[in-house]
């Protein structure tokens, strides 16, 4: 089912007698559980013409580097095929992303496009409906919850938001129906790039090679689908009790496959509800509350990449403590080559610079240091967030935006004063004694 609450129209203009319905894919790079390519599927049925996806290949996305873009690539390569499996037209081209959208919108009956929640992926959205002389809607495929839907408004912490997430959860945890186009795409697609060909497209796109590829991680949808049978087979069991303990191997490790759009939050969810058990309630809880919370902070407020972005409570706190002494400062070149003297901070760094992933708890714990160790709050809110964008392959996104965040106090409450802190949150080596093997977790990710 595709809810009404999914699609936003974004001009005035009307559909018309084009040759194809046009599907833009930029967030959701997937071909399937998608409702804005379902949405195109079913208005071309309707139009009696076919369907066609592009994707606009841009050099220089936003803090992207030849890692993120090797994940990206590899999920295309498997987009690509299993749309024209299913005889959708697709076609890839290195350009301006809502550039491409308008160009190839000119000979559409509809631009189609899925949703975006940063600035930069709004503004696209705008700039291609304002250029594509046709009808021009986004449809959300993105959260199970249309974000507007969610909450009118910035929510203060996941207590205001969880009741209204859940009075909505019964309408949008539904499943997608899918079905093949009545007119499939015949002949040749416009020019574009071969998507099969992903270290020709990394080569073209003269990408950022300093960070090298992630180890242990492989784009695409087949992998996310692998990693969560896996998941459902053997963490969710565990999750409650053990998502908090890196060395457990409890969490589900989906947030890569989320950013790019290559598995839909839908999907898990109806998943990891169909699995059942007293872990799946908590499993929901980050995917659907915690992970749709973000999409609310990066929607509602402009500066959700800003230090400014932050509640007055914290930055207000912060800057009461700003003459504090620290027990060390850190420049962020060491913090960046792991230079500190904490062997489990350390070892966080070195696990997001090797593997593009770090466990949540210990990202936690990386961002409260950063806070603790460096002369500003300011800074440090700069130096995380780039660090994070630079290494995570789940970065430049609401999660991440959101995660920083909450280090420096963000849908938190106040706690007890303390130094440098003031009445934001902290955390200390001692609290990950108590979690979990905190020297074992070290050793993994020991130096050399």
């Amino acid at each position: 089912m595709i809810q009404p609450e999914r699609v936003h129209p974004m001009n005035d203009a009307p559909e018309r007698d084009g040759e194809y319905v046009l599907y833009w894919m930029q967030a959701s790079q997937r071909a399937e559980c998608n409702h804005a390519l379902e949405y195109a599927v079913r208005r071309a049925d309707a139009l009696g013409k076919p369907v066609l996806a592009c994707f606009g290949l841009m050099p220089a996305y936003p803090g992207a580097n030849a890692r993120h873009y090797r994940f990206m690539l590899e999920g295309l390569r498997e987009t690509a095929a299993t749309l024209r499996r299913r005889e959708i037209g697709f076609v890839l081209r290195r350009e301006d992303p809502p550039g491409c959208a308008a160009r190839l919108a000119k000979r559409a009956c509809l631009l189609v496009m899925d949703a975006g929640y940063l600035r930069h992926q709004r503004e696209w959205r705008r700039r291609a409906a304002d250029a594509a002389g046709c009808a021009a809607v986004t449809v959300e495929s993105d959260l199970v919850v249309p974000v507007e839907t969610a909450s009118p408004k910035e929510e203060y912490m996941a207590a205001t938001f969880r009741p209204k997430l859940r009075r909505a959860l019964g309408r949008f945890l539904t499943p997608l129906s899918e079905r093949a186009p009545r007119v499939r795409w015949r002949g040749r697609e416009p020019e574009g790039l071969d998507p099969d060909d992903v270290p020709g497209l990394l080569g073209a796109l003269h990408a950022d090679e300093s960070v090298p590829p992630a180890a242990g991680w492989r784009g695409g949808a087949a992998e996310a689908a692998r990693r969560l049978r896996e998941f459902l087979a053997r963490g969710l069991a565990r999750f409650a009790d053990e998502r908090n303990d890196p060395n457990a191997d409890a969490v589900s490790g989906m947030s890569p496959y989320l950013h790019f759009g290559q598995v839909s939050p839908l999907a898990i969810a109806l998943a990891v509800r169909r699995a059942g058990g007293p872990n799946a309630d908590a499993y929901l809880e980050e995917l659907l509350v915690r992970r749709e919370l973000s999409a609310n902070f990066v929607w509602h407020n402009a500066d959700y990449d800003r230090y400014e972005g932050l509640p007055d409570w914290c930055r207000k706190s912060l800057a009461a403590h700003v003459r504090d002494a620290r027990p060390y400062l850190y420049s962020e070149e060491a913090l960046d080559r792991a230079e500190t003297h904490d062997p489990f901070w350390n070892a966080a760094q070195r696990e997001m610079r090797t593997t593009g992933k770090m466990h949540g708890y210990m990202r936690m714990y990386w961002g409260k240091k950063i806070l603790e160790w460096t002369r500003r709050p300011e800074e440090a809110f700069r130096i995380a967030l780039r660090l994070n964008d630079r290494y995570e392959l789940d970065g430049r996104d609401p999660n991440g935006y959101a995660g920083v965040a909450w280090c420096f106090g963000k849908h938190d409450r106040p706690w007890t004063g303390r130094k440098v802190f003031g009445n934001v949150r902290y955390m200390n080596d001692a609290g990950l004694r108590r979690k979990f093997d905190a020297e074992a977790y070290a050793r993994r990710f020991a130096e050399g």
